[in-house]
């Protein structure tokens, strides 16, 4: 179940990337996130960058934009707390390569032309240097809600959680992790990810999808 939930929120995150924004809305965590799909867009259909140029371009879009530190807290809950410096620093690391080599193995199959479809943006909650982007993605046979969780940091908001169909991202690794640490500890943990950024990384190209 973990691993569809999973499977479920790139697949997602990518059909988000690839939609041009509603304009309806102009707060701004929209506008922040809108010049990053933009961006993403336009690496996406750009055909003269090898895939390493664009596979790099795009992970470094998704690490000025997703805060991985603030995201690492969340989900490893009061284990944070329980964790040595070095322990958090390890485990930002590896759920950050985690995160990027799960997500660029989503996209693989998606290399064609971009901003087809649409994504309506709902509304912007704002709370104490938080915000949520309510959104709804548009397909012929759906609309699906994704919601963002931002943080405000010296004027740049930057996504912490991502809840798609009610189910949050960050919730669905705080179990799922919080289980592992408390059989395994943390080097079982730590031991787990890095096996899994192994097989993500080596895992073959798959087959394009055609446009």
């Amino acid at each position: 179940m973990f691993q569809i939930r999973m499977a479920a929120v790139f697949i997602f995150l990518l059909m988000l990337f690839s939609f041009p924004f509603n304009n309806a809305l102009a707060g701004e965590p929209t506008e922040q996130l809108k010049t990053d799909v933009d961006n993403i867009i336009k690496t996406l259909n750009d055909k003269t960058l090898a895939r390493e140029q664009r596979n790099q371009k795009i992970i470094n879009l998704i690490r000025q934009r997703f805060n991985f530190p603030l995201m690492s807290q969340w989900i490893l809950g009061i284990n944070w707390r329980k964790a040595t410096s070095d322990q958090q620093e390890k485990f930002i690391s590896l759920f950050t390569q985690q995160l990027e080599n799960t997500y660029m193995g989503r996209i693989e199959a998606y290399t064609g032309s971009y901003a087809e479809n649409n994504v309506k943006y709902i509304e912007e909650e704002f709370k104490k240097g938080r915000a949520l982007v309510k959104t709804l993605i548009v397909t012929e046979s759906a609309e699906i809600p994704v919601d963002y969780k931002l943080s405000e940091t010296k004027g740049e908001w930057r996504v912490y959680d991502v809840v798609i169909e009610e189910v949050s991202m960050v919730s669905t690794y705080r179990n799922t992790y919080g289980e592992i640490v408390d059989k395994e500890g943390f080097d079982g943990l730590f031991t787990r990810m890095e096996k899994k950024i192994e097989e993500l990384k080596n895992s073959p190209a798959p087959e394009q999808q055609p446009t």
